[in-house]
């Protein structure tokens, strides 16, 4: 956390003295010159963080087979940053996003399982495939609903303390819960500039939250010979419901309007919780407090066993489905009373 202040903080100077800000258009809803660099500074932390933690593991072949992720966690970075600077080509970041994913599979880095029931076991032909969608799309998620100051960041800290907690439940000596406080660590000193009090110093940019959201898909894909680090498909997925959702949500809309799947829109999450009427603290209030109820009923169905494993996973996901739907539709009537009131609406 302290270096991560550091980081951020030296990114935030040399971006105003180098007028490096984001760019404000139609989806953008902050005023004035905020630079859009702070990822760089919580990335390299974490890197470094990452580095000696496998480095100093007990096993010299666990630091050699981490190897790869590392350079797949540079991969992720430099590109999101480079995007940053001067918009990339959505096949380009693409191609760098399945290189990176590549560069974790490979080394045997996938989902072995989707439940911890005997019949939950995956084979290689579908564990690689899920896990090359799983890293792609969660790299994309984060960088969704980074659309209000503090939430990507906050969500991600949350998630990497939920993932902590289930890992040390494992083993407490596990290198799986030194990732988890590593990233947790780097997001809290990242988080006193860009929370919303009263307002945000820096963004991460697109290098930042690409990166959270590819350092995000590799913590459940962590296996140490002391403990079955591992999750299963179905408990990742349902720590990370928010940004899954809201990926989901948004893909099917822009199909269904005939748009590109990276055509720009405000109609997510964020963007659906501030035309309710809620401030950018009281979007990520609501989003936090969703976030931790998830990762309590995860943590739980993890510890459980049998039926009642089953029912606090089925908890989680009918939670996240119940609140997406229900602001879905407040949104919708929202939409339609502004429509017959003469007010400004959102296309559908």
């Amino acid at each position: 956390m302290v270096f991560s202040l550091a980081a951020v903080a030296l990114v935030l100077r040399l971006s105003h003295k180098k007028a490096w800000y984001d760019h404000i258009n139609e989806r953008k809803i902050h005023k004035g010159d905020i630079p859009r660099l702070g990822g760089i500074g919580f990335a390299a932390v974490f890197i470094l963080v990452a580095g000696v933690i496998s480095f100093t593991a007990r096993e010299i072949n666990s630091s050699i087979r981490f190897l790869p992720c590392l350079a797949a966690l540079v991969i992720t970075l430099i590109s999101g940053v480079c995007d940053d600077f001067r918009p990339m080509a959505p096949r380009y970041k693409l191609l760098l996003q399945l290189l990176a994913a590549l560069c974790v599979i490979i080394p045997g880095f996938v989902f072995r399982r989707i439940t911890y029931a005997e019949a939950g076991t995956l084979s290689i032909l579908f564990g690689i495939p899920i896990t090359l969608l799983w890293i792609v799309g969660l790299t994309n998620a984060i960088n969704f609903i980074d659309g209000v100051d503090g939430l990507a960041g906050g969500l991600s800290a949350l998630i990497a303390l939920f993932f902590g907690l289930i890992f040390f439940s494992f083993s407490q000596t596990s290198q799986s819960v030194l990732f988890c406080a590593g990233l947790l660590g780097v997001m809290l000193g990242f988080l006193v500039f860009n929370l919303p009090l009263p307002k945000a110093k820096i963004f991460m940019g697109d290098g930042g939250s690409q990166f959270l959201g590819f350092t995000l898909a590799l913590l459940p894909l962590q296996e140490n010979h002391d403990s079955p680090a591992a999750l299963p498909v179905l408990y990742a997925a349902a720590l990370l419901a928010i940004p899954i959702f809201d990926t989901v949500a948004a893909v099917w809309r822009r199909i269904r309007d005939g748009r590109r799947i990276d055509s720009p829109d405000k109609l997510h999450m964020h963007h659906k919780l501030i035309n309710l009427g809620l401030s950018a603290r009281g979007v990520i209030l609501v989003l936090y407090s969703l976030q931790i109820i998830l990762g309590i009923l995860v943590f739980i169905s993890i510890r459980l066993d049998g039926k009642l494993s089953v029912f606090f996973l089925a908890a989680a996901y009918t939670v996240a489905i119940v609140f997406f739907a229900v602001i879905h539709f407040l949104n919708r009537a929202a939409r339609i009373k502004k429509d017959e009131t003469g007010g400004e609406c959102q296309p559908k």
